[in-house]
């Protein structure tokens, strides 16, 4: 990640805090005055993103170390580490929420205030922009900690979208509906869990190394015949590690040239992808005769 790359992210990150913490206070006070656990378990979820995004804006912080003896590779794989957190926040919340819907639904309570559905619109309309917003910084950064946070925000507009409708069943049918605020807060509770696999689903292929990046591969392919003496590429394998690519590429070369041509070759192959792919980090660069193209076909 460049320094401007790394500087997006903090800001995009800092917004994410601060519209938080924000609709967080927001949302117990008009959960509390306005009579809705709905809103409540909403406030509840806010509470948790703002603790999520304390932990992407360290993990961001510490991804973009240099490497070192310890840490050749850099330390971007902390990002992953720092969304099976943030994941773990989410699924905490929606245990919470649901446990307490749960309990609402047995209790009798009043109806929830009308007013409390203007606070709804109002924080639907800013999380899906919020949502918008995080996520097209997150594919500017190629950060999967700022995609988390970007979920976060989807969620928590579903989450009031789910509020907004059972807050509307109980106001319209009236009394004995009460507890449609309740089925409302248990089903966002559910969809904090169904958001949570896909979340975790990409950060785990990540930490497992999965070969997932067909699309760099494919580019990697291309700007490697751009370079001159080489013939084709054979192996080609992408691992990811915070916001860079780190690739093992096999290339083809003429048989008859030196040692020191293929090695010079390859320099010049590996300062062509860093220079026209910039997501890329480490490369290795595997040098193999022409043979093994006939060989293969």
């Amino acid at each position: 990640m460049s320094e401007l790359q790394e500087q997006t992210a903090v800001r995009t990150t800092y917004f994410s805090i601060v519209g938080n913490a924000l609709l967080a206070l927001l949302k117990w006070l008009a959960g509390f005055f306005g009579n809705s656990y709905a809103l409540i378990a909403d406030a509840i979820e806010s509470t948790a993103d703002i603790f999520s995004s304390f932990l992407v804006l360290l993990g961001l912080k510490y991804a973009q170390r240099p490497a070192d003896d310890n840490h050749p590779y850099g330390h971007g794989r902390v990002e992953p580490l720092i969304t099976f957190i943030v994941v773990g926040f989410l699924i905490v919340s929606a245990t919470i929420i649901a446990y307490e819907s749960i309990e609402n639904i047995g209790t009798p309570h009043d109806l929830p205030k009308p007013w409390t559905l203007f606070v709804l619109g109002g924080i639907i309309v800013w999380k899906e922009i919020s949502y918008r917003i995080v996520m097209k910084k997150s594919k500017e950064t190629n950060s999967s900690s700022l995609r988390a946070d970007a979920w976060h925000h989807r969620s928590d507009a579903i989450t009031s979208v789910a509020a907004f409708i059972g807050i509307s069943i109980a106001l319209l049918l009236g009394k004995g509906y009460e507890n449609a605020d309740d089925y409302a807060a248990l089903f966002a509770a559910g969809f904090i869990l169904y958001n949570c696999y896909h979340i975790f689903r990409p950060a785990l292929g990540e930490i497992m190394d999965e070969n997932v990046y067909d699309e760099v591969i494919d580019n990697i392919r291309q700007e490697a015949l751009k370079v001159e003496g080489i013939k084709a590429t054979e192996k080609c394998f992408v691992r990811k590690s915070g916001a860079k690519y780190h690739v093992d590429l096999h290339a083809i070369v003429d048989s008859e040239i030196t040692v020191r041509e293929g090695h010079e070759l390859a320099h010049k192959l590996k300062d062509h992808l860093v220079a026209h792919i910039p997501d890329l980090g480490h490369v290795m660069i595997h040098i193999e005769p022409n043979e093994c193209l006939w060989e293969a076909n």
